[in-house]
């Protein structure tokens, strides 16, 4: 669950990514031009730190913010005025990071702290212990309307008392459908996946927490494709992968576009890594972070693109130390139309097809099995559009 990151965090690079522009974001996104290129949105993911110092007798957060650093991460999250806020390890100090925020913002549920006073502890079984909290909040401003939102936990995790904890919470992803201030809709994913510490890395003792992710990379796939309509999807959180390290390119991004249903985007190879996504095994990149901004534009539907991205060092730091052991990724965006039909069309979900006897060129399942033969009767992918059959 912890990782300090800040040695890969070099001044050349992210001077890189401070001055990217948007002619960069166009060049390598290879999208048509845009008349208007306005921002519709901002969003900025930030793993806040907030685990107890303490977990039984395991240290496992003693330098962390805490109390007072978490009101002062609180004041950090105001000062950026960013219109979504994707956090995790929002545990313990769940009203100190939100003491600057009420004023302009909502939130969804917090999941609860890993606080012992309140949990029967069965101590002969201390194997089975779980904490239901996922550590996960997104925020967002008062003038977006939140639509649905769904919480989901991993189904493979490991480490108990061991390799980072991951295991004794429930980590997993949230999904929120939100409504911008002038009607366009989004779908943002905030999630936290498995850890690795550097000591396991280093003894090559790692491979169950690779194992970890790789699963959960591909259940993230799968939920995103079960789910995919005409709206745009940004997939923002505390990824603790690194593409030199896990396989992100094959398992996720490749696997989602060769159904050609998606293009996928990563704000970080996009901006600071020239567009180029390192091979598994390479050599790390030092300005790459163990956090992701990704982001999807559907076929036929409603396209991101990436008009600015900041890792905020400097920013985030009082008395030339880090509020805690995450810098905070943040992006802007804008939102086209991508599709081929009328631009009177809205992302809406899905549509009713009376006759299903011929299928057509590209119809997908939800899986994104591209089928050629006549339709049997269930919900397809025809033209970046959702249809039942």
């Amino acid at each position: 669950m912890k990782k300090f990151i800040s040695h890969h965090m070099k001044v050349a690079l992210l001077l890189a990514c401070a001055t990217f522009t948007t002619v960069n974001a166009q060049n390598s996104n290879n999208q048509p031009p845009i008349e208007e290129e306005t921002v519709d949105f901002s969003l900025l993911t930030l793993n806040v730190d907030g685990l107890p110092g303490k977990i039984f007798v395991f240290n496992v957060n003693a330098d962390g913010p805490l109390s007072e650093g978490s009101e002062r991460i609180s004041e950090y999250l105001a000062s950026k005025d960013c219109d979504f806020l994707c956090l995790q390890e929002d545990f313990n100090y769940r009203w100190e990071i939100w003491s600057r925020l009420f004023a302009g913002y909502d939130h969804d549920d917090w999941s609860g702290g890993i606080i012992l006073e309140e949990k029967e502890i069965d101590f002969a079984h201390l194997q089975y212990l779980k904490f239901e909290c996922d550590g996960l909040n997104a925020v967002w401003k008062k003038n977006i309307t939140p639509l649905r939102h769904e919480r989901v936990a991993w189904e493979k995790s490991f480490g108990k008392f061991s390799h980072d904890f991951d295991d004794i919470i429930t980590k997993g992803f949230r999904r929120h459908e939100m409504i911008l201030p002038d009607g366009k809709e989004i779908v943002v994913y905030n999630l936290h996946m498995d850890a690795s510490s550097e000591r396991d890395e280093t003894k090559g003792n790692d491979a169950k927490d690779r194992e970890a992710r790789q699963a959960q990379w591909v259940q993230l796939r799968e939920h995103i494709l079960d789910n995919l309509d005409e709206r745009p999807i940004v997939v923002a959180g505390d990824m603790n992968s690194f593409y030199h390290r896990d396989d992100i390119n094959t398992v996720f991004i490749n696997a989602i576009e060769e159904t050609g249903r998606a293009m996928v985007k990563d704000a970080w190879v996009e901006s600071c890594n020239k567009g180029i996504y390192p091979d598994v095994g390479s050599e790390a990149v030092e300005s790459e972070t163990l956090d992701n901004i990704l982001y999807i534009s559907p076929k036929g539907g409603y396209g991101l693109k990436l008009l600015d991205f900041e890792i905020d060092e400097d920013g985030y730091k009082r008395d030339g130390k880090p509020l805690g052991d995450h810098y905070p990724l943040i992006a802007k965006f804008h939102i086209f139309d991508n599709s081929s039909s009328s631009q009177e069309s809205k992302p809406s979900g899905i549509s009713n097809v009376t006759d299903g006897s011929q299928s057509p060129a590209d119809a997908y399942d939800l899986k994104g099995v591209r089928h050629t033969g006549d339709l049997q009767h269930g919900t397809y992918i025809i033209n970046g559009k959702k249809v039942v059959k």
